[in-house]
């Protein structure tokens, strides 16, 4: 009998199926411990991600404001991500209706591994791309069908 051979798939879905191996094996060895150092590896991860974007805006010419994230962001979008951008006076809001991680981790039943990614790596990239910006995540494609995100500064320093 031969065995099954796989279409290649995208580098998203590799790094969603790597990322939940990764929480399976931390979670197994050592608890909520474990999974609570993924959660602060994201938040690192994030960080040093909004300071490439930073210094991008910054070689283009452009300083790291609200106006400037998106046009410097590091990850090209694919046609695996469906979404909708509004740049409103409070900030830049986002509705994504598909997300191959979140669909990844869905089909696989690891929504709760999928969870420590999606609930920390924008507010961290928003974070350290500038400290006076925020991201506030009200939706997520787990419980809502959708995700969706308000990048704004934050309040005692909308100036910025």
């Amino acid at each position: 009998m031969q065995e099954e051979v796989k279409e290649p798939v995208s580098m998203f879905v590799l790094f969603a199926k790597m990322f939940s191996i990764t929480a399976k094996n931390l979670e197994k060895e050592f608890g909520e411990k474990g999974l609570k150092v993924l959660e602060d590896s994201v938040k690192e991860f994030g960080i040093e991600r909004g300071k490439d974007i930073a210094a991008r805006a910054k070689a283009n010419g452009k300083e790291n404001t609200l106006d400037n994230y998106l046009d410097n962001y590091d990850m090209g979008r694919s046609e695996e991500f469906g979404y909708d951008t509004v740049y409103k006076q409070d900030g830049i809001h986002q509705d994504f209706h598909r997300c191959v991680f979140a669909k990844t981790w869905m089909d696989a039943g690891e929504e709760k591994y999928g969870r420590i990614y999606c609930e920390n790596i924008d507010p961290a990239i928003a974070e350290g791309y500038n400290e006076n910006m925020e991201c506030v995540h009200d939706h997520i494609m787990y419980a809502d069908g959708h995700c969706t995100f308000c990048f704004r500064m934050k309040e005692n320093n909308k100036k910025q």
